[in-house]
């Protein structure tokens, strides 16, 4: 399983319930990685969505307790149990686990970081104010960086409406042993 997540200089990811900054060339990024793959993600999550709609082109597995919790077009399961055992059904029907990624927000990155192999990570070089912070995997010795992009600069748009230029790196991690997803 892998796990996607853009970052600030200070491994910050969120804002008031919202991304620290919405940069084209990431979210373009995270497209490609992502589209035709299975996410999981949280109910915060999805109400950040345009529209608070699932992602098309994906299937859509949304961590939520509530047991009225229903939003259209997404597998919704209500814990990490019942997630495990609908990844195992999945996966019994040719589900690769590589073509999974956790996108978040917090609480399940929290979760799930653990069973992760690979982590994509933007690194935005620049600090934002933030209220919400993903482990840096710099310091995990659990986590290797494997490869880092040069260099790249764009535009963002951030929380609270700031908008400039921003240069940021795509890196990928790779862990060393992710914890075993079924027994």
């Amino acid at each position: 399983m892998n796990i996607i997540v853009a970052v600030d200089s200070e491994w910050g990811i969120g804002y008031k319930g919202d991304l620290l900054a919405r940069v084209k060339e990431d979210l373009q990024n995270f497209a490609r990685l992502t589209t035709g793959k299975t996410v999981i993600l949280g109910s915060n999550t999805l109400a950040t969505f345009p529209g608070g709609r699932v992602l098309k082109d994906r299937r859509n597995i949304v961590l939520n307790p509530d047991p009225e919790y229903a939003p259209e077009g997404a597998v919704v399961v209500h814990s990490l149990e019942e997630l495990f055992a609908c990844l195992e059904s999945l996966q019994r029907d040719g589900l690769r686990l590589d073509d999974v990624f956790v996108i978040g927000g917090a609480s399940v990155y929290r979760q799930l970081l653990p069973y992760c192999e690979k982590a994509y990570v933007t690194v935005f070089r620049r600090c934002f104010e933030k209220d919400v912070w993903f482990p840096n995997l710099d310091e995990l010795p659990e986590w290797r960086l494997v490869c880092e992009s040069e260099p790249v600069f764009g535009k963002f748009r951030g929380a609270g409406g700031a908008e400039g230029e921003i240069s940021f790196v795509f890196r990928e991690y790779s862990r060393v042993k992710a914890a075993p997803l079924f027994a």
